[in-house]
């Protein structure tokens, strides 16, 4: 059984949530709730400036609005332990149309990082260069795209490949929260014992 219970367990670690209008709401603050009770430090960046409201959506009708707390083009990938990329429709494809905001991705996937996506969130990791060649799952109607990526796809509440967390949607957040906080753990156990014989 993971510590999950332990409220330091991730204590020190810094994730960000790269997101803008459209975003699925629970998507981000189900997984929010998890890191930030677990001692992590998470922050909300955007292609919108600092300060800015992102529309948070509950399928179809608008939810809840988030203040934007840092533009990506300030965030540096090194700052960061671990990045997280919630779906909506709007959300992902939003995303796809910022370069600073796929570069952000990429430059994470290149220093060998967590990167955890949910339902829509994964097809931002096609424009980044990240989908070719790993193992991934999503919300169905994203199987095609992501597989005339070079992506395997699977029907899995969440699918971990190397340093890639894929999820498909709201009710496999559970298992998708799990993934990232092992990810996270063990990140912290090499950090802190170094590399094991």
């Amino acid at each position: 059984m993971m510590e999950t219970n332990n409220g330091h367990a991730l204590k020190g670690k810094r994730v960000a949530v790269l997101m803008t209008d459209g975003v699925e709401q629970v998507e981000y603050t189900k997984p929010r709730g998890f890191l930030e009770r677990h001692g992590a430090i998470v922050t909300l960046m955007s292609p919108k400036a600092k300060g800015e409201q992102v529309q948070g959506k509950n399928h179809d009708t608008n939810g809840d609005t988030f203040t934007v707390e840092m533009h990506v083009r300030d965030a540096k990938p090194g700052d960061f332990d671990a990045l997280m990329l919630p779906g909506g429709v709007e959300n992902p494809k939003k995303l796809r149309e910022s370069a600073e905001a796929i570069d952000f991705i990429r430059q994470f996937g290149l220093e060998g990082k967590p990167i955890a996506a949910i339902c829509h969130g994964p097809l931002a990791l096609i424009d980044a260069g990240l989908a070719q060649g790993s193992h991934l799952t999503s919300w169905p109607e994203c199987k095609d795209e992501l597989t005339a990526a070079g992506a395997e796809w699977s029907d899995d509440e969440v699918v971990v490949d190397d340093k890639l967390i894929t999820s498909r949607k709201p009710a496999d957040i559970p298992a998708f929260n799990e993934a990232l906080f092992k990810a996270l753990r063990i990140d912290a156990q090499v950090a802190d014992m170094g590399p094991s014989s």
